[in-house]
């Protein structure tokens, strides 16, 4: 949080008298020269356009002092010089050259004087994060999508391990906030610039510097799976004991995509829309232990999952023997990963009406393991909804886009591991927001992929052989007792 307690937060330094404006975000200072004390509007732009024009005469006549020099010596040193009207015209070009270039860069720099949009002076900058960090609680948490704590130790794990430094203008602080700013509402970079009075180029640098900042500390927000069975699982009868050897949830997010022409063929989902494909797998604490974006939406949830289980390079948290990942219909059921029985009623709309009881042991183990694997979907929800960057196809080059999806990531387990308790999101205030995006995913992603049917795998015997188990002992248990299905 910044420091001072008044209108006036700003101290001027002591040394010197330089009039120099000094910014206190959490105890860091930073000297950011202000403009001269000489009044302002109309008057001050007549002066910077005066200074311009004196500028630009006084280079032209630097320029022409070089060119009568440059003369005399031709003159002088005649003898030395090759007595032809070649020579002599390509001096006089070479000249002319130098004037051209002199006026040019003073002209320039005129220029950046006299169009200086409105409000960017050195003495304007930084308000707006200092306002927004001594206000409102709620303010902090609507523009950043986190509290004031967080973001102040956020900030400092990128400062202190030299992820990012303070520039001359724009502190740490300020850089993280145009990144959660913009990632945050999904605005673009010119609306953020009237709000922190800088230029596009220096807003779009701070962003590429602070996504790369949150890619180098995101490994240590991916943690692998607890072996031990979840508390959520121990507490519920329709849960446990079946389940209690899962650690995990497996699923594929299809997010949209911006594209160049030539890879959009690659991308197009069977409704023609761009995507990108995004494997993630989530724990039971609404946690995301491993994302691995940038596959293209023509492809398959079941591919990419081999494609990923065959490459070492992912990291990708096998589970140990005897325990398993939920995965969808989607997916091919395997060892460790076990997805629930083909033909079978699963989505939440399928247990609506007169049918809304299970008929078998098939319908009872995927009615039951679809509560339980749609921790992914409220994972996903809540990113989404704190991150809407998510939502929509942003314009930036896909790299970038592919990016963003590991640091929303990263970021969305930061803040529950530091502030679950409290969070807006994970404490249930955004829970209605979060169940809405939940509902409209559901809605837009419902597609059953056809598996081929091959001879079964070892790995595929075997998980068949514990599905079947967990199903027909769940099946029994409810005949017998009549449990909450």
């Amino acid at each position: 949080m910044m420091s001072g307690d008044g209108d006036e937060d700003d101290d001027e330094l002591s040394s010197g008298g330089s009039g120099d404006e000094v910014h206190v975000i959490n105890g860091h200072n930073k000297r950011i020269p202000t403009a001269p004390s000489g009044g302002s509007g109309p008057s001050r732009r007549r002066n910077r356009k005066a200074g311009g024009v004196a500028i630009v005469e006084a280079m032209l006549e630097l320029a022409a002092a070089s060119k009568m020099r440059a003369a005399a010596l031709t003159k002088k040193n005649g003898d030395n010089l090759q007595d032809s009207s070649t020579s002599s015209i390509d001096l006089d070009i070479e000249l002319d050259e130098m004037e051209l270039v002199a006026a040019a860069a003073g002209y320039l720099y005129y220029q950046s004087l006299v169009n200086q949009p409105p409000g960017t002076s050195p003495s304007t900058r930084g308000t707006y994060l200092k306002d927004l960090l001594q206000g409102p609680v709620e303010d902090c948490r609507e523009v950043l999508r986190m509290d004031k704590r967080l973001f102040h130790k956020l900030s400092d794990t990128f400062r202190e391990q030299g992820l990012l430094r303070d520039t001359i203008t724009v502190l740490v602080e300020e850089q993280v906030a145009i990144f959660l700013s913009i990632i945050g509402h999904n605005q673009r970079i010119r609306v953020i610039q009237e709000r922190f009075h800088l230029s596009c180029e220096t807003i779009s640098r701070h962003f590429n510097n602070v996504l790369k900042a949150v890619k180098a500390v995101s490994r240590g927000f991916f943690q692998p799976p607890v072996l031990e069975t979840h508390e959520d699982i121990v507490s519920s009868k329709r849960l446990y004991p079946y389940f209690k050897d899962c650690i995990g949830v497996i699923d594929g997010l299809k997010l949209l995509a911006n594209l160049p022409i030539k890879d959009q063929p690659r991308f197009q989902n069977k409704k023609g829309i761009l995507t990108q494909n995004v494997l993630v797998a989530c724990n039971f604490d609404l946690e995301f232990i491993f994302v691995c974006p940038g596959w293209e939406g023509s492809i398959n949830d079941s591919r990419i999952l081999r494609a990923v289980l065959d490459d070492p390079n992912q990291n990708f948290p096998q589970p140990p023997k005897g325990k398993y990942y939920l995965v969808d219909r989607n997916y091919t059921n395997t060892e460790g990963f076990i997805a629930p029985y083909q033909g079978a009623r699963y989505g939440p709309h399928e247990y609506h009406g007169a049918r809304q009881m299970p008929q078998n042991a098939h319908d009872l183990f995927n009615h039951r393991h679809m509560c339980r694997s749609n921790v992914i979907q409220r994972s996903v929800s809540m990113l989404k909804t704190r991150f809407p960057i998510l939502k929509s196809a942003p314009p930036y080059h896909f790299q970038v886009q592919r990016d963003l999806v590991i640091a929303t990531c990263a970021l969305h387990n930061f803040i529950k591991r530091e502030d679950g308790a409290h969070d807006w999101l994970f404490a249930g205030e955004g829970k209605d927001a979060a169940a809405a995006e939940e509902e409209s995913r559901g809605e837009e992603e419902e597609e059953e992929v056809e598996l081929l049917h091959m001879d079964s795998t070892p790995r595929e015997l075997v998980a068949d052989s514990l599905r079947d188990s967990i199903a027909f002992t769940m099946w029994d248990d409810f005949m017998n007792k009549w449990e909450e299905w």
